[in-house]
């Protein structure tokens, strides 16, 4: 059996590991560098997330891993303090190629355009650019299109777990997952 000091200080260790990380750790790899079985890793992350819960921080499970990041509900606030590494929103077009990627991947040019109708060049470049979309293969069609899928920072933006977190598709579900994005 395990004290609640022992858990107490695998916490604080998590801690500082999710701090330090730049993206989502899997709970195998905190359990390896924590040198304790999965469940106790496991029980760490769970009192940390009990620690955290009347604080401005939080342990979010995101993309296969955990995180240490701020509330939603500081979002402005943060938002505005680091004044965004992107300072301009994505345009109506970019969220609708994104949006098709995410639900279509892995996808070509040729399927977003023929979905919305119009070139989508400028809109794929910028969605590279921000590392929301990336280069996953090559169809095995005439011409060896480009296919593009989302990628772990898409997964870390959107706050989604895994791909199936996507809200259903239609109109007004898209929209549910693009509105925070602002």
């Amino acid at each position: 059996m395990v004290s609640s000091a022992e858990i107490g200080e695998l916490a604080r260790s998590v801690e500082s590991l999710l701090f330090v990380a730049d993206r989502p750790v899997p709970l195998d790899r905190l359990a390896a560098v924590l040198d304790a079985p999965a469940d106790r890793a496991r029980e760490a992350v769970e009192h940390l997330e009990t620690r955290l819960a009347d604080g401005g921080l939080q342990v979010q499970a995101v993309a296969g891993g955990y995180q240490l990041c701020t509330r939603p509900e500081h979002a402005d606030l943060v938002r505005r303090f680091l004044q965004c590494e992107h300072g301009e929103s994505l345009s109506k077009g970019a969220l609708e190629t994104l949006a098709i990627i995410a639900y279509r991947q892995p996808a070509t040019r040729g399927d977003i355009e023929q979905i919305r109708g119009s070139s989508s060049d400028w809109h794929i470049e910028r969605l590279l650019e921000r590392h929301l979309i990336r280069v996953v293969g090559r169809r095995e069609t005439v011409g060896r299109p480009m296919l593009f899928g989302t990628t772990e920072r898409f997964m870390r933006y959107f706050g989604l777990r895994s791909l199936s977190d996507l809200p259903p598709a239609g109109e007004r579900g898209v929209q549910v997952m693009l509105d925070p994005a602002g």
